[in-house]
């Protein structure tokens, strides 16, 4: 037990806002932790700490923040708030704001709040504790290895962080710095050790997967991690977390067909479907490029769910622009989509730009994105009815059915029998009818 924490067993509370990559963090933070003896609790009420691993991707995502810390402090004055991750590293000065923290930490220093909540709790009347460092100059990937995931099928590992692409409405390389990778040989024995926990999925995931191993000497690449995960047995599916279109190469792909654990789905961050717009966003691709790399895809992986994330409105979008973004989506025709309107990030280029749209045009063009989109995705699940797939469960979270997916992404219900409960089976599933964003099917013998 650290020094200054007695025997004292703390129970602490743990809230991830955001990305994935935010949850793989408090992930490690809760395995430190219960390595010395303490205990996770999710009764604010009850908690000695609570730990906010925040999220500043919108001005929406802020807002959400600072009610919960509020909630922490109205429900439980004593506990120690600590504060961690984008906001504090994108806007120090209004994270300085917050006195119900008594730690404040950004993106670069989250190993270190262990001791620093050690420290704290140590003292009688411990100074508040300011830690933010500067992202600066290329720092090296911060020490994380996760060994589970507690009553999950699935297991995320964190592969690198930052971002050097600087899309003009994205705050997120002014949060995260620049791009660094965790080594590959980490990357091997946290695989190892998440299947020895019992884990059969593996996702990949991190600030900018694509960019992984550009500061790396050794020549590592994404595709050199989708191998190693893939090597672990007990590792039944490896899935890729978001990726960017124009840094999938031939080569890659061709590297990636071969690979029988790697599930056939590809979420393509998108945004816009109107050149004008990509140039606008300093987004890489053209519309031309994106459906070229699609069909690549589709080719050397049949049947394949290709997902995307698509922003409506952005400034300066005209109403031909929306049409020609509209047209695009349609022709692709994505298996799911997160729509979203645009929304004003203080920081950024974008939020100086002129042409900014009403909140009543941004959703309208967001709604009939999402009509659109609504439709490709009902197309593309009844191609699965008639057909078996295999489906890895999950928890169940319905007394009727039992929930899986397939190795695309899509949801699978299975009515459950006699109570059994088929928690990481891997089974064989005939698909029998589809459903508003998921499909029913019957489990084989």
């Amino acid at each position: 037990m650290p020094k200054g924490v007695g025997t004292l067993q703390m129970k602490i509370f743990f809230m991830p806002f955001g990305c994935k990559v935010s949850g793989y963090e408090i992930q490690n933070l809760e395995e430190r932790f219960s390595a010395d003896g303490h205990a996770r609790t999710d009764d604010l009420a009850e908690a000695d700490v609570c730990i906010i691993n925040s999220c500043t991707v919108t001005a929406q995502a802020d807002a959400k923040l600072r009610h919960f810390i509020k909630r922490a402090a109205r429900a439980n004055p004593r506990c120690l708030i600590v504060l961690a991750g984008c906001f504090p590293q994108a806007f120090p000065d209004k994270a300085k704001d917050f006195s119900e923290c008594g730690i404040i930490v950004g993106t670069k220093d989250k190993t270190r709040i262990p001791e620093l909540v050690y420290a704290h709790l140590a003292e009688e009347s411990p100074p508040r504790t300011f830690g933010v460092s500067p992202t600066g100059a290329r720092s090296r990937f911060e020490p994380m290895i996760n060994t589970r995931a507690a009553g999950k099928t699935r297991a995320y590992i964190k592969i690198q962080d930052g971002c050097d692409i600087f899309c003009t409405y994205c705050v997120i390389p002014y949060a995260r710095g620049h791009i660094c990778s965790k080594p590959l040989d980490d990357i091997r024995r946290e695989a190892a050790a998440l299947a020895a926990s019992g884990h059969r999925e593996l996702v990949i995931t991190g600030i900018n997967i694509c960019c992984y191993g550009r500061d790396l000497s050794d020549g590592s690449r994404l595709v050199h991690v989708v191998e190693a995960c893939c090597e672990p047995d007990g590792i039944d599916r490896v899935r890729l977390g978001s990726i960017e279109p124009e840094m999938l190469s031939d080569e890659d792909i061709a590297r990636l067909a071969v690979l029988p654990k790697l599930c056939p789905h590809f979420h393509l961050s998108l945004q816009s479907g109107c050149a004008k717009t990509l140039k606008a966003m300093n987004r890489r691709y053209t519309p031309e490029e994106y459906e070229t790399l699609c069909k690549k895809l589709r080719a050397a992986f049949p049947g394949c769910a290709i997902t995307t994330d698509i922003m409506a409105g952005f400034p300066g979008e005209t109403e031909d622009d929306h049409r020609e973004s509209l047209a695009f989506v349609e022709r692709i025709g994505f298996a799911a989509a997160h729509i979203f309107p645009y929304s004003r990030r203080s920081g950024t280029p974008a939020d100086r730009m002129p042409g900014q749209l009403d909140n009543g045009v941004k959703n309208r063009r967001a709604a009939e994105l999402a009509e659109v989109c609504d439709k490709t995705q009902a197309e593309y699940l009844r191609g699965f009815v008639g057909r078996t797939v295999t489906v890895l469960f999950e928890r169940e979270k319905s007394e009727q059915f039992c929930e899986g997916h397939t190795p695309e992404y899509v949801l699978v219900k299975v009515p459950r029998q006699n109570g059994e409960s088929l928690w990481k089976k891997l089974l064989t599933v005939k698909i029998t009818d589809s459903a508003d964003g998921f499909l029913f099917g019957e489990a084989l013998p």
